[in-house]
């Protein structure tokens, strides 16, 4: 029977004869086919994923060596171009839609030999924190169905977490990879802001949008991480720095001290599950004692952090999606009418959810005349100034810790009624998109009512290997 640890024991087992990529293929349909009530994926791709892993196979065989991501089984959150299949974001508004062009991350996943299974559910255009706004119905938490997976990349998490692929991509404008990751207890990593190229991945807020990776193992991340990042002519946001083999630096070990630093505010937050607090504080206690240094710094624009970010996000996300009009792109109304202001109204309004025009709605306000001073203007601003004050933190530490979300999964519609509490549910991780600096989730913890949290890692911008080495490290001393 077909079994995946990390890929480099998957490697070790091809190499010695002891599985195919075929057999690899066939466990994850199966899978698939098994859990097909958890929703996670919008689409399977069978045919083309048993050929790809049969010419993996002849080039195995006939003696070529193996690339670094050979064979490899991997699922696509739905926002990002895969060439000649159906791309559309978890919307009705691009049901229709098939992609011309592959993504640059799905170009380098490629040639680098991974195997694309399929393409993910998500929230509508990867809006939301819990999966509950795919056109397509929700995503099922594996660990229980009857809560959230959380979102927005709810299906690529859910994916990894039950066995259904080796790897996922998903994307994270506020969290979306590391919220689904700390409620399905696996890691989910985003990198730096400009560390993956965003070419092929739908915009939902264009200063905040990075490509993140879902793993159950912090080398897998490393590895798949090292392959897709890098400079890339189609996306000029990108950076030209080098792109260091993070899968052998994080093999470097150091008997240093880390030295991390959190934020009191943060842990006394009165929206934080008093176990998760005891949870990282005795954590913080037991780092301590083992002679890293874990120390408390002043966080005083915590209470900005949220509002800042909606407004910035929907303010992009009113600009970005104005061009799905039913006339430039996406759905198109049938009800004839003569007045294109009017179809425009009726396509978008019937393409688009509910939680997108609430979105859409709130970021035209923001940018409207009388307004934009007030808020888009003064969030820029708190942008800078939560900017500042993060680089003066990693001037004296390795890593900032924080918990991932302020509670466990959800029962589905427990926080329906009430956007702002679901909003507040991003409190810890939307700081890392707002600053473009690298984060990652790693499920250290259970709960009592045992569901997994996790505790979010972040480092400096365009430090990934510092990130990945403290993540090892973390995972280690925690027994993981």
């Amino acid at each position: 029977m077909f079994r995946f640890t990390t890929i480099k024991d998957y490697h070790s087992d091809l190499l010695n004869g002891l599985t195919t990529c075929v057999e690899a293929v066939q466990h994850y349909l199966h899978t698939c086919s098994n859990q097909a009530s958890l929703n996670a994926w919008l689409e399977l791709f069978p045919e083309e994923a048993l050929a790809s892993a049969a010419v993996l196979d002849a080039e195995r065989i006939a003696g070529k060596p193996l690339k670094p991501l050979h064979g490899v089984v991997i699922g696509i959150k739905d926002v990002l171009a895969y060439q000649g299949h159906s791309m559309s974001a978890a919307s009705k508004i691009l049901k229709q839609y098939t992609a011309v062009y592959n993504a640059t991350a799905v170009v380098r996943l490629l040639e680098a030999g991974a195997i694309i299974l399929g393409r993910q559910n998500c929230d509508e255009f990867a809006m939301g924190s819990s999966n509950e706004h795919s056109a397509f119905g929700a995503v099922r938490n594996a660990l229980d169905t009857n809560r959230v997976p959380g979102g927005s990349s709810g299906g690529s998490a859910v994916a990894v977490q039950a066995d259904m692929c080796m790897l996922s991509l998903g994307s994270d404008t506020g969290g979306s990879v590391r919220q689904p990751a700390d409620f399905c207890g696996i890691i989910g990593m985003k990198p730096s802001y400009g560390r993956i190229s965003r070419y092929g991945l739908i915009a939902y807020a264009s200063s905040f949008d990075q490509i993140g990776i879902f793993a159950k193992q912090i080398e897998d991340v490393a590895l798949a991480l090292e392959v897709i990042a890098g400079e890339d002519a189609f996306d000029s946001t990108v950076s030209a720095q080098p792109v260091p083999a993070y899968s052998v630096e994080i093999e470097s070990k150091s008997d240093q001290p880390m030295r991390l630093a959190y934020s009191p505010q943060m842990l006394q937050h009165p929206g934080l599950d008093p176990v998760i607090r005891e949870g990282m504080e005795a954590f913080i206690k037991n780092l301590t004692a083992q002679g890293h240094i874990v120390e408390p710094v002043d966080f005083e624009l915590l209470e900005y952090i949220v509002p800042t970010y909606y407004i910035l996000t929907t303010a992009e996300a009113s600009s970005n999606l104005s061009r799905y009009d039913g006339v430039r792109f996406g759905h198109r109304s049938d009800v004839s009418t003569d007045d294109l202001t009017d179809l425009y109204k009726r396509s978008r309004s019937e393409g688009f959810g509910k939680e997108v025009k609430k979105r859409i709605l709130l970021g035209t306000f923001v940018l409207s005349e009388g307004y934009f001073d007030a808020y888009f203007t003064k969030a820029q601003q708190v942008r800078r100034l939560l900017t500042d004050q993060i680089q003066q933190v990693f001037t004296q530490y390795d890593g900032f810790i924080s918990p991932t979300v302020p509670s466990t999964a959800w029962a589905f519609g427990e926080k329906s009624q009430d956007p702002v509490e679901m909003y507040l549910a991003d409190i810890y991780t939307v700081l890392a998109n707002l600053v473009g600096c690298p984060a990652v989730s790693l499920p250290l913890f259970q709960h009592p009512n045992g569901l997994p949290y996790g505790l979010q890692l972040m480092t400096s911008p365009f430090s990934e290997v510092s990130l990945l080495r403290l993540s090892k490290k973390l995972l280690e001393l925690a027994g993981k």
